[in-house]
């Protein structure tokens, strides 16, 4: 008898310690993220929807994020405190707008004349890139993880053409980033406004000119209505938005979780990128038949070269500042020019064989 009680005991207790596993596997998770953008706000929002459904689905509803847009927040701007304070366990917003807090954080979205999409997300997961951006984020209590990517954003909308560096002089534009700092340097008024208000700004002359993103977007705000010259990008070749989640929450989640979620950012910042590629397409096919009076413009030859000038010497000041500036800095200089080789004698010279083709 005394042997069957302590069977029956060691059964027991076995069955017990199954029964708690599972039911800690069963445990749910509900994640509140705040976003940068206004609800139902095409392509930027859809990326934080698709990454919730995407990581309850693949968690098998253990995972749940709730998202709270910028009307319900208050703070489009605020991501970065709320999320380090833990007021939101996540964040969706671009790293640049952190620039006046942690210097650093800007390199992290897009730099003037640096790199494309493919190459960024090379430097991101195969160079350098996810390290340095933990180094940075890391000391604030937060991970910074990509987010979703625009592509090549269009260098703005301009009322009067850009015939010279003259034209430059103390015109007023809504531009953020380090590319905001570039256009100082070479006699711009830079601003950054919210999205909310940038037509009427562009509209009443309060700003000259207006940079956003790209034509999917900036068809919905309106631009075309009011300004004739669109021009090429040359400040955001690879605008990478950024998820942020506060360590503590994310040391709470068991570490299949912190895959899942992981996974879901990864597979949403991708499907960000190719989204944007087909709505702009689109969007500009739209331009180009209701819009006649919108001309395409590159900047020319003498703003371009003042503009990489004034670039180079401002990341050399930075440098000097941050030894972990420069490290970034350096880091993305050298990935650049490995990569950029072979981008010159693939993509590049496709593009320019088809060009003399058609």
């Amino acid at each position: 008898m005394k042997i069957r009680s302590v069977l029956s005991a060691a059964v027991l207790a076995v069955a017990a310690t199954f029964a708690s596993t599972q039911a800690l596997a069963q445990d749910t998770y509900t994640l509140r993220l705040a976003e940068t953008w206004g609800p139902n706000f095409p392509i930027f929002g859809d990326t934080t929807k698709r990454f919730a459904k995407l990581a309850e689905e693949m968690s098998d509803g253990r995972l749940r994020i709730r998202i709270d847009s910028s009307n319900k927040h208050k703070a489009p701007f605020g991501i970065f405190d709320m999320v380090k304070a833990g007021q939101y366990d996540m964040g969706h917003s671009a790293s640049y707008y952190w620039k006046g807090k942690v210097p650093e954080t800007l390199f992290f979205t897009s730099m003037p004349f640096g790199m494309t999409a493919v190459e960024q997300y090379a430097w991101f997961y195969e160079g350098d890139g996810m390290k340095l951006m933990q180094e940075v984020y890391g000391p604030h209590n937060l991970l910074s993880f990509p987010g979703g990517n625009t592509g090549v954003q269009m260098g703005g909308w301009f009322r009067k053409e850009i015939k010279s560096l003259d034209d430059l002089q103390g015109l007023k534009m809504r531009i953020p980033g380090f590319a905001g700092e570039v256009f100082a340097k070479v006699g711009v008024s830079p601003t950054n406004i919210p999205p909310g208000e940038l037509y009427t700004a562009l509209e009443r002359n309060t700003i000259d000119a207006v940079e956003w993103v790209g034509p999917a977007l900036d068809l919905r705000l309106g631009f075309q209505q009011i300004a004739d010259y669109y021009y090429t990008g040359w400040h955001e070749p690879a605008t990478e938005l950024q998820f942020l989640i506060n360590k503590d929450s994310w040391n709470k989640l068991p570490k299949d979780l912190q895959a899942i979620l992981k996974t879901a950012m990864r597979v949403s910042a991708y499907d960000m990128l190719i989204q944007s590629q087909d709505a702009n397409a689109k969007a500009w096919a739209t331009i180009k038949e209701k819009y006649p009076n919108v001309q395409i413009k590159h900047f020319p030859d003498s703003v371009f070269k003042a503009m990489y000038k004034a670039n180079n010497e401002l990341l050399k000041e930075v440098a000097a500042k941050s030894d972990l500036a420069a490290k970034i800095i350096k880091s993305q200089e050298d990935y650049l020019k490995q990569t950029r080789a072979y981008t010159n004698i693939s993509e590049r010279a496709y593009l320019n064989t088809m060009a003399e083709v058609e």
